[in-house]
């Protein structure tokens, strides 16, 4: 039993009898094209995004009629969910669908998003349908965490130094892509809403969006390692904090000693 232990230790490690094979030519180009189509994508994503929220509150004012106080306010509680959505979509990732499906979900939740923002500029309706748009995009843009680490699993960093290399050239050109998405939706989308219509400004995201959905199910195959769903630390914070709640009303023993764990196989039961 040590034995065994004493080995799974130095395979942990990076010891010589569990060091990792380094991946094949082949492997490292099916990797490197999932990796292009991700970095695509993330590229496509933050263009639609900045193409809405740069200019939202001037919608909000022009198109829905509100108030300069109502239209900024109401802009950033939107960017507030922007914000704490990701950390649903991690908590989903690790406990439950695994990042590749995680992803899948929120890009299918964005581009219904999107496709009810461009659908109501088209259609010119106001209130409720554009907000429950809105918000759908907000919910979908939960991915953007869980893409990041999608990316480094596409990498064996405890294979070779290579490997550890190319990882890092994933994470300069992850965000090289961001910048190009956020200067590109802020600058030439913006443009394109003030000289050629809400219409247009808002179905080009919507495009943009569908094809971040479809570049990402095409790497599908070019994925290299799906790492199955590991357990979140929220879910075992809730576990203590349910069982502290279910157990404030027990009466503490008299003999101290009974509060403290015991030796040997006792402290099993």
């Amino acid at each position: 039993m040590e034995a065994a232990v004493e080995a799974e230790s130095k395979g942990s490690h990076g010891g010589e009898a569990g060091r990792r094979t380094p991946p094949s030519k082949k492997d490292r180009w099916s990797s490197s094209w999932g990796c292009i189509l991700l970095l695509v994508n993330n590229c496509f994503r933050y263009t639609a995004y900045f193409g809405v929220s740069t200019n939202l509150v001037n919608y909000l004012k022009v198109q829905l009629h509100s108030g300069s106080k109502a239209a900024a306010n109401n802009v950033t509680n939107w960017q507030g969910t922007v914000s704490i959505t990701p950390l649903a979509a991690a908590f989903l990732a690790d406990s439950f669908l695994g990042r590749y499906w995680t992803i899948t979900l929120f890009l299918i939740i964005s581009v219904a998003g999107y496709g009810v923002v461009a659908a109501t500029a088209w259609a010119a309706v106001e209130g409720a349908a554009f907000y429950a748009g809105l918000y759908l995009v907000a919910l979908g843009g939960g991915l953007q965490a869980v893409v990041a680490s999608f990316g480094a699993d596409q990498f064996d960093a405890d294979a070779d130094e290579e490997e550890r290399g190319r990882q890092s050239s994933f994470f300069n050109w992850f965000c090289l892509t961001f910048s190009v998405g956020s200067l590109l939706g802020g600058t030439v989308l913006v443009w394109v809403q003030s000289a050629h219509g809400w219409r247009l400004g808002y179905g080009i995201p919507a495009l943009l969006s569908a094809a971040a959905l479809v570049l990402f199910l095409a790497g599908t195959g070019a994925y290299r390692r799906h790492q199955p769903p590991g357990g979140s630390p929220l879910t075992r914070i809730a576990q203590v904090v349910v069982a502290a709640a279910r157990k404030c009303d027990v009466e503490i023993p008299a003999d101290a000693t009974l509060l403290h764990e015991l030796e040997g196989d006792m402290a099993c039961r």
